[in-house]
């Protein structure tokens, strides 16, 4: 099916481009933040069998994940708040004007650590003057790895908190990225960009989204898309999540 926006562009809907990282019973699973990897049990009470495979009549799993730990996730201001928000209730439009950018962390000196950051000038230079819903971050190099890559106590790349300041001006109301947080793994809990890009506590912003630990692959060319970003009805500040983005024709 093809669909012609009121801009006049035009999308297939049956060339969508998944960039959400699939949640797996493995050890593969990619994870941050110290969490073990999911699990998938089948439930097994009074005699109750949930697998097939072990003679039961349906597979009836219990899945134990974190959203924030276990692969691709949206999470609202609620991520950073003493008050409960939930990211289902402040999702409300699902369809995004978005560009795609790649974007190699620079190596900065910290202290005794190497930290590698996204700057702003290349966020700046990147994504121009024109506004736009949806920013999608790729970091340099890309590899396969990401999708599988334990992320804990390893300094993971993140991003000047500055950057929130283009977005400001770009009308950007969705950050979407390939790390586990835009905030350095150990900064004393500041998460500096976390609270600028929700303007938290002064004048919290709840029509913002992060999502982070997609995988954007390498085939799919910086530039703009239309994205579709869905998150699972969680009452919860974070929701595991699957954006698609389609190509203009």
């Amino acid at each position: 099916m093809r669909v012609t926006l009121e801009n006049g562009k035009t999308i297939d809907l049956s060339k969508g481009h998944d960039i959400s990282i699939t949640l797996t019973n493995s050890e593969n699973n990619p994870r941050a933040w110290y969490v073990n990897p999911p699990r998938f049990e089948p439930v097994m009470e009074n005699g109750w069998v949930g697998e097939v495979a072990q003679g039961g009549a349906v597979n009836f799993r219990d899945i134990f994940f974190n959203p924030h730990g276990h692969g691709t996730h949206t999470e609202c201001l609620g991520h950073i708040t003493k008050e409960i928000y939930s990211v289902n209730e402040r999702l409300k439009e699902f369809f995004f004007n978005a560009k795609v950018i790649s974007i190699t962390p620079e190596e900065v000196q910290n202290g005794e650590e190497t930290d590698h950051i996204v700057q702003y000038e290349a966020v700046k230079a990147a994504l121009g003057s024109t506004p736009v819903d949806a920013v999608v971050l790729r970091t340099l190099p890309n590899t396969e790895a990401k999708k599988h890559y334990n992320y804990s106590s390893t300094n993971p790349p993140y991003l000047d908190e500055r950057i929130v300041e283009i977005f400001d001006e770009l009308g950007v109301k969705h950050f979407l990225l390939d790390l586990p947080s835009v905030d350095r793994e150990s900064d004393g809990g500041e998460l500096a960009f976390h609270h600028k890009f929700w303007n938290v506590p002064e004048n919290p912003n709840h029509e913002r989204t992060i999502t982070e630990m997609i995988f954007v692959d390498n085939h799919i060319e910086d530039g703009e898309y239309l994205l579709n970003l869905q998150v699972a009805p969680f009452d919860n500040d974070a929701s595991p999540s699957r954006p698609v983005l389609y190509a203009f024709e």
